[in-house]
């Protein structure tokens, strides 16, 4: 693990690097209008850059405690958006929209790629990785303690 602790911030900061140009691109490039749930995913991982690239900068090795909360709201937001996505899109109705009632519908299929490679499973998986990174960076720094 010891060999990893210097890659993991820079790894965070490039993957919410990733995600915050891929979401520019499909709404600035593509016009395709963000959902609610997707504005709110947004706003867990845009303030992620600049904290990821300060935390760089000052050399803070306990950055985990204020990305965390942030990758874990975003995490858990996207991961009700993934599951209102695929259940509605396979047929089910459910009553717990949400959120998703006024506005672009947070179930709108704009792309697919691959069959199941959707916005809401791109956003999932960029707050996952920063999530695991910033977890393996707290496991680091309480090895060393």
């Amino acid at each position: 693990m010891p060999k990893l602790k210097p890659y993991l911030l820079p790894l965070a900061f490039l993957q919410a690097v990733v995600a915050m140009a891929g979401s520019l691109f499909f709404s600035e490039v593509w016009h395709l209008v963000p959902c609610v749930l997707c504005w709110y995913q947004r706003i867990t991982m845009y303030p992620l850059v600049v904290l990821t690239l300060v935390a760089m900068w000052r050399k803070d090795d306990k950055v985990y405690q204020y990305i965390l909360p942030l990758s874990v709201i975003g995490f858990c937001i996207s991961l009700y958006h993934n599951i209102l996505y695929y259940a509605v899109n396979w047929g089910i109705r459910p009553d717990w929209t949400g959120p998703c009632q006024a506005g672009i519908s947070c179930t709108t299929r704009y792309l697919e790629w691959g069959g199941f490679i959707t916005i809401p499973l791109l956003s999932l998986t960029a707050h996952l990785v920063i999530t695991a990174l910033m977890f393996l960076l707290w496991k680091s720094e309480k090895k060393t303690t």
